[in-house]
């Protein structure tokens, strides 16, 4: 997906960029590539593959979700920080906080704020499991998002904490979204969420299969979860 391609297909959308975050996005690319031989922030390289697999991917949401409010975001193990630095371009008016347990990530991902001249935004090194008891964090966010970090059994339990009750949490999943959702409906609903949509799509030119689950946040989580960092994955609720 070269330049043109993604601007024209978010724009057949309904989200039209101006020239200023057509430029932002050059820089994001640059910017991840030089940093990504120090650090191995994405195995995906070839600019035009990073358009499509990672920036057009992220903005996926967006086409099931609506973030033109005044959102406060939560992403959660974004890594280079996908899915939500490439929302945050798209919709600017957006506050975004990452949370990532690798301190090196966070260091790429302040140094990136900087060069795209971000404003509403933290990076916090942090473990989602002990994020998630923080009071300053914990059930806060209108809308937590997830892509490719863990089973949705797991996952769930690491974002439905940060959401606040009538809040969501937006989960970006491949093709084993369906087994997954089966495996998670306990974990989902003893957190307190409720999934409302599951919306299925096939990334254009690779026609790969991509999922948008949207859940919403009913009741409070007990104040249990999420349990102790590691406990998750080793024991998710299923």
């Amino acid at each position: 997906m070269n330049t043109t391609e993604f601007t024209e297909m978010l724009a057949a959308k309904g989200i039209s960029l101006s020239s200023e975050q057509i430029r932002q996005y050059e820089i994001y690319y640059s910017t991840l590539v030089e940093w990504n031989e120090k650090m191995n922030l994405t195995a995906i390289t070839d600019k035009e593959e990073v358009y499509l697999k990672h920036f057009y991917d992220s903005i996926s949401a967006a086409f099931y979700y609506d973030f033109n409010e005044p959102l406060h975001l939560c992403d959660v193990g974004a890594g280079a920080g996908f899915p939500s630095i490439p929302i945050k371009i798209a919709f600017p008016h957006l506050h975004i906080t990452i949370v990532d347990s690798l301190n090196k990530r966070i260091g790429f991902l302040e140094h990136l704020a900087k060069e795209l001249n971000l404003t509403n935004v933290r990076f916090i090194h942090d473990r989602a499991e002990t994020f998630g008891q923080n009071p300053n964090h914990r059930q806060s966010y209108d809308v937590v998002t997830a892509r490719a970090v863990a089973r949705l059994s797991v996952l769930s339990e690491l974002c439905l904490p940060l959401v606040k009750q009538g809040g969501t949490f937006v989960a970006m999943k491949g093709a084993s979204a369906k087994e997954e959702i089966d495996a998670g409906k306990k974990a989902i609903a003893t957190l307190g969420g409720r999934l409302k949509e599951c919306h299925t799509f096939t990334l254009p030119q690779e026609e790969s299969e991509r999922n948008i689950l949207i859940i919403e946040k009913e009741k409070q989580t007990p104040k249990k979860y999420p349990r102790k960092p590691g406990t998750p994955n080793k024991t998710p609720i299923e």
